[in-house]
């Protein structure tokens, strides 16, 4: 029977944040990838992913994908074989961060997604790759195909998250954590404190020449650690 891995889509993402390590690693598992977009809880994200997985899964986050992939571990930690945390974060809600994300909401209300993705994707790659045309377009691309109540929903999912502390000390050894080295929203520094938390402690694996993006930004180097994370030993 083949082993079933669950990517977790980002804020403002879908299937296309994925999609080299899809196109890898679904040569040998079933991949699947949910959409979160008509979501506004994690707890709505992880309990709609439990109620049609397979008894036991592999599950990868990136960024808001992590924070959901959390989530599923907290409910059910038995069913999850091994996580993987990608550029993402496990403090709760800090002070002035309603505000931050309240100024793009209300942006994609008065200007729409397309100015909501020049204004929030820039500073999540990084600063070299901005010029990039093609991983710059299929990033606004993603972004413009949010409407504003989607964008609503996922920030509010964000903003009622919990601290993820003490859901981590649930996972497995063997984690997988991951980030890029240039990545100003999700620093390595905030990886190790996820590391801490988890059993095992397992190393922070930091992918060079990336910001949050870490999966478009760089690829091959992003699934070759997926890949090694999938087969221990």
């Amino acid at each position: 029977m083949t082993d079933t891995l669950y990517l977790f889509p980002g804020l403002l993402c879908d299937a296309r944040v994925w999609r080299h390590q899809q196109e890898v690693l679904s040569r040998h598992l079933d991949v699947r990838i949910p959409d979160f977009r008509d979501f506004d809880s994690l707890d709505a994200m992880a309990q709609a992913v439990l109620d049609e997985a397979p008894e036991r899964f592999y599950l990868a986050g990136h960024s808001m994908g992590g924070r959901a992939a959390m989530q599923v571990l907290d409910k059910a930690p038995e069913r999850v074989i091994s996580l993987a945390l990608l550029d993402t974060g496990l403090h709760p809600v800090k002070p002035g961060e309603a505000e931050k994300r309240q100024v793009l909401l209300d942006l994609a209300e008065t200007e729409g997604m397309g100015a909501v993705a020049r204004t929030w994707a820039p500073p999540m790659v990084h600063p070299d790759r901005h010029l990039d045309r093609e991983l710059m377009e299929d990033i606004f691309e993603m972004v413009e195909n949010y409407t504003p109540q989607n964008f609503k929903n996922q920030v509010n999912a964000l903003l009622t998250r919990p601290d993820a502390t003490p859901i981590l000390a649930k996972s497995q050894p063997g984690a997988l954590i991951l980030c890029g080295r240039e990545d100003t929203w999700s620093p390595p520094a905030q990886h190790e404190d996820i590391a801490r938390a988890m059993m095992g402690h397992p190393p922070v694996i930091v992918i060079d020449h990336s910001g949050h993006m870490s999966t478009m930004e760089q690829p091959e180097k992003v699934t070759q650690a997926m890949q090694a994370w999938l087969k221990p030993g």
